[in-house]
């Protein structure tokens, strides 16, 4: 039996809580909706951690950040780490990638081997953190809310030209790919950057919620005194302050975020069409990296472990998972030894690399008993966090601040924290010694102000004199393009047809 191919369907910032089962009925998403009922929806996924790159490393990896070294945005993901793109090369697979992926460091392939645009985020040092300066906001890279108070319609922006570029060079790819000059397998990886803000839509998708009753998040905004000792440091590197969010800035940003979802469901559609009429199968994976807050209780954006951020719709349509919905938690964590176990890779190979499980048993009826991890340790902490989300329950942890315990079976939304009930001593207990198994945070903040300290150091020195950034440059052979005079016009004409002629 031939290995299959896999087509991984990436987006960026969008919030679990919206797919319930597949995207919720009141979003436009047909191509979504369509996919979703042949798939294994896996209502409770969770990002290892809430923001790009380390959320990305992650997911490609299978490790926690802690293991991969790439703590937020500006930290190296290192070469020697195996990913689900070096698993499935080795395998015999034709790796692709086509989008954003935000690889830091001069290695911008991870395994893949083409890489079809350039990333949309600098590869570089120069989003670092700093422990050492708590408090400090760096103005020119940090959010701040004015996605929120810009909020509104274009019809073109910096995100819609990378997506749509994203996009072209996707179905271009998978047409190329049926024609059958490589007989391998392939994996393509097709990853867009929108629904993440700005909150900006084309017309055409704005139009689609004009009265949509969802435009309110379901927690209002609450006083800064009010939020936990996190939500109070994302509110100051969000310089908040110096912003006076409305009630109407409010609904423009979730009006063009639902928007966005439509304007991707449309590339999905496009992709998708592109595998039925060429008559390609492979197995489909759909995923965030992370999530966003979207007004509710006042936050925006991603960096917590609420739900909103946290959570990321996760959706895989193979033969050997049956379709339907899934509650147990799991992770992206898991995604690189599932990928390995639908493409017959020796799952020898992958899981000493690997912090995730493999997904096909627990689709398969199989009981998961491990809880499911999650970290972050960039902008806006000025200590690693760490949780566990365990059955109902999540449990969060950090040096800085108080134990948050959360019930979400009754508390959905994370309101009442539980850590100080007497009632649930011995859950607390419970998951503080599952946690503190799993992590010493004294070591993990020691590792990442090492590493922050070693950056703003090579970062400075390499913006002295010569600059050669790392950002990745597409290769295009233009003498292996179209029609050259090396080739022979009738052998081209036939073998780049499909179906073939006679």
């Amino acid at each position: 039996m031939s290995a299959p191919n896999i087509l991984i369907l990436m987006v960026d910032q969008l919030n679990g809580t919206l797919f319930p089962d597949g995207p919720a009925e009141w979003l436009h998403a047909p191509n979504l909706k369509k996919l979703a009922e042949r798939s294994a929806r896996f209502k409770n996924a969770y990002t290892a951690s809430p923001l790009c790159a380390p959320g990305r490393a992650s997911f490609m990896s299978g490790q926690l950040p802690s293991r991969t070294g790439v703590y937020d945005n500006a930290a190296e993901f290192r070469s020697d780490i195996p990913t689900y793109a070096h698993h499935l090369r080795r395998a015999g697979y034709y790796t692709c990638l086509s989008g954003k992926m935000h690889f830091v460091g001069p290695d911008q392939l991870h395994g893949f081997e083409d890489r079809l645009t350039t990333d949309i985020y600098p590869a570089d040092f120069g989003w670092t953190p700093d422990y050492r300066k708590p408090g400090e906001r760096i103005d020119w890279w940090y959010h701040n809310m004015g996605s929120v108070t810009g909020a509104g319609v274009a019809e073109t922006s910096n995100q819609m030209e990378y997506d749509d570029e994203v996009a072209y060079n996707a179905t271009a790819k998978l047409y190329e790919l049926s024609r059958g000059l490589d007989d391998r397998p392939w994996c393509v990886t097709v990853s867009f950057t929108h629904p993440h803000d700005p909150y900006v839509a084309r017309r055409k998708y704005w139009d689609l919620y004009e009265d949509c009753e969802h435009l309110l998040p379901e927690v209002p905004a609450m006083d800064y005194e009010d939020h936990d000792p996190h939500a109070q440091r994302i509110f100051d590197a969000n310089d908040w302050c110096s912003f006076d969010i409305t009630e109407e800035n409010i609904k423009r940003s979730r009006r063009a975020y639902f928007a966005n979802i439509s304007y991707l469901d449309d590339k999905i559609g496009e992709i998708l069409n592109v595998l039925e009429t060429t008559r390609q199968e492979a197995i489909i994976l759909f995923v965030s990296d992370h999530g966003d807050m979207l007004g509710e209780r006042g936050l925006w954006f991603k960096m917590s472990f609420y739900e909103g951020s946290s959570r990321v719709p996760l959706m895989i349509s193979a033969p050997d998972l049956p379709a339907g919905l899934i509650e147990t938690p799991v992770s992206t964590l898991d995604v690189t030894p599932t990928l390995g176990a639908l493409a017959g890779v020796d799952m020898a190979e992958i899981e000493p690399w690997t912090d995730g499980q493999n997904l096909v048993p627990l689709a398969n009826g199989t009981e998961r008993t491990e809880p499911v991890a999650v970290e972050y340790a960039a902008e806006a902490s000025y200590a690693p966090l760490v949780s566990l989300r365990y059955g109902k329950w999540k449990y969060n942890r950090c040096a800085l601040d108080p134990d948050q315990l959360f019930d979400l079976a009754a508390d959905p939304h994370e309101l009442n924290n539980l850590a100080d009930d007497p009632a649930h001593a011995g859950t607390l207990e419970s998951l503080r010694a599952k946690s503190e198994a799993r992590w010493n945070l004294e070591t993990f903040d020691a590792e990442v102000r090492a590493s922050q300290a070693r950056r703003w150091v090579v970062y400075e020195a390499l913006r002295q004199g010569g600059y050669y950034p790392w950002d990745y440059q597409p290769l295009q052979k233009a003498s292996e393009r179209y029609m050259r005079n090396h080739m022979n016009l009738d052998n081209l004409e036939e073998s780049k047809r499909f179906p073939r002629g006679e």
